[in-house]
């Protein structure tokens, strides 16, 4: 009876609970409200808190045996993201812990790394190394970090190398380590570290560079370290990177340092060489940054309290929750009228938000207020001012139908500031916040929205880009029919045929995207899961 009167309680506190910036999140009290995912053991009850049954290593994705306090995200996430929607492989399972293995034998100054880091400075290099690494650099936004990454990773565990990660600005204070009792970090004594910034398709050791001109061709000596430029602004010199051949070569290189801001995974299983280990790794196409996104990023504490506040005290006691990603290609931040125009359209066309009586006569309900369904809105946005609009919209007018409808927007940072710690974690936060929604839209084109929608394993709403005359694209929106992100910036290149083609026609799982026509994207094989 107490229990029931608690919870009462805390519903009644957090219905009236107004919508707030993540500014206050600090201040904000932890309420002790089950997570939407937990499952209570009564009889273990008693004097105590109630024991949550939960899968925290994910049918076996994740590692065991990580403390729980350095990293609450690990074990807690589950509790709050819906089940997995598919199982991952036993392969992908018994890959994943291999490589872990791998790394901890080759992980920083382990001795196999010091013979390894001297290759570079001696320059010298025979051909026989005992580990072999693959060196992100942090570049460009979170989102396409995020998806940079794990395409590194991937292409790391394809060719038994070891990842490591360049710090940056902030990726040690947004994420936790994901392998077991070691660290992917570069140490800052690394000898490249400094060059880091300075690396681009000119740079003398880029394999583009050294493909265009001729070096590789003519030196029976192998280099120990080559630059992959894989950003958008790649050539076709860069490309060849894709191709079988080539990856024959780069094969025999003990470090690759990589430079991307796209998601070029769809492109991996273009390469004969991965076809069948792929297939392996993942017998459902689209789930590569389903599965990756959730072995590899746990937010730090400090973005996780972030995540956990908003959502008690905002979201938890919805009867269900709609996320709106909105990212406008604009100089300005808006709030732009044919940008809110579509999103009305969308989400009212789709019945995905309730329609308002405007008129001036009453409705007359057949339900009791205690019976009326509650709709949570999360809305993501440089611009404060699409959410106040809807929150006008809802304040203004009543639902057709009854349902009370709260609109709530954690962060208006208004520009991005991809170098500034805190607003990182912000928008980590509302990745993840966007991630636990029941049904989600997103902003064609964003990277930011691509994680989220992976994440939760939710198949979005799209809004199209709009019209170069700033009007409003007419359908507002598509439903994905897959998962994956887009690879923006795919080559259009046969490798065995030398000639320009549609890669998009190659293999029956690698398609053009829903929101940019010429990109790539894995899908399963009847386009539907």
């Amino acid at each position: 009876m107490v229990l029931t009167v608690l919870l009462t309680t805390v519903s009644v506190i957090l219905r009236v609970l107004p919508s707030d910036s993540l500014k206050n999140l600090g201040k904000a009290k932890l309420f002790d409200v089950k997570p939407p995912n937990a499952t209570v053991n009564y009889e273990e009850y008693g004097r105590h808190q109630p024991v949550v049954q939960k899968d925290e290593l994910l049918d076996g994705l994740l590692p065991s045996g990580i403390d729980e306090k350095s990293c609450l995200s690990r074990h807690e996430s589950v509790l709050y993201h819906k089940e997995l929607r598919y199982k991952p492989s036993s392969y992908l399972i018994s890959r994943l812990r291999n490589y872990e293995a791998l790394h901890k034998q080759c992980e920083p100054h382990t001795e196999l790394y010091n013979r390894s880091v001297e290759l570079i400075k001696s320059g010298q290099y025979n051909g026989s190394a005992d580990c072999s690494y693959l060196v992100w650099i942090s570049y460009s936004g979170l989102g396409n970090r995020m998806l940079t990454l794990a395409s590194g990773f991937l292409y790391a565990l394809l060719t038994n190398r070891v990842l490591l990660v360049d710090p940056g600005f902030n990726m040690a204070g947004l994420f936790c380590e994901p392998f077991p009792g070691v660290s992917w970090l570069i140490p800052p004594d690394f000898p490249l570290i400094n060059q880091f910034s300075t690396f681009n398709q000119k740079s003398p050791h880029s394999y583009g560079y050294m493909v265009k001109n001729d070096i590789i061709g003519n030196s029976s000596i192998l280099p120990p370290f080559i630059y992959l430029h894989l950003a958008h602004d790649y050539d076709d010199q860069d490309k060849l990177f894709f191709c079988d051949q080539e990856q024959s070569f780069l094969q025999k290189i003990p470090w690759l340092v990589m430079k991307t801001d796209n998601y070029f995974v769809p492109s991996l299983f273009l390469i004969p060489t991965f076809e069948q280990e792929l297939g392996n790794l993942f017998p459902e196409k689209e789930t590569v940054f389903y599965f990756l996104s959730r072995y590899l990023f746990h937010p730090t504490n400090s973005v996780w309290g972030l995540v956990k506040r908003y959502y008690q005290a905002y979201l938890a006691q919805a009867d269900e929750k709609l996320g709106i990603q909105i990212r406008v290609l604009e100089t300005g931040t808006g709030p732009y009228k044919y940008v809110l125009d579509q999103i009305i359209n969308c989400t009212m066309t789709e019945n995905l938000l309730p329609q308002i009586n405007q008129s001036s006569e009453p409705i007359i309900l057949n339900q009791s207020t205690k019976q009326r369904k509650t709709i949570a809105v999360l809305i993501t946005s440089l611009s404060p001012g699409y959410s106040e609009e809807f929150r006008k919209m809802y304040w203004e007018n009543p639902t057709v139908t009854g349902e009370i409808v709260s609109v709530y927007q954690p962060s208006q940072e208004e520009h991005q500031h991809s170098e500034n710690l805190l607003h990182e974690r912000k928008a980590l936060a509302e990745m993840y916040l966007l991630s636990l929604s029941d049904k989600l839209v997103t902003s064609g084109w964003s990277t930011f929205g691509y994680v989220a929608q992976s994440l939760g394993g939710l198949k979005p709403w799209i809004l199209y880009k709009p019209d170069q005359n700033r009007t409003a694209p007419n359908p507002p929106c598509g439903k994905a029919t897959s998962l994956e992100p887009c690879f923006h910036a795919p080559p259009y290149y046969d490798c065995k045929k030398k000639t320009a083609t549609d890669t998009s026609k190659i293999v029956p799982h690698v398609r053009h995207c829903e929101d940019v026509s010429w990109g790539l994207k894995l899908f399963d094989q009847n386009g539907e899961l």
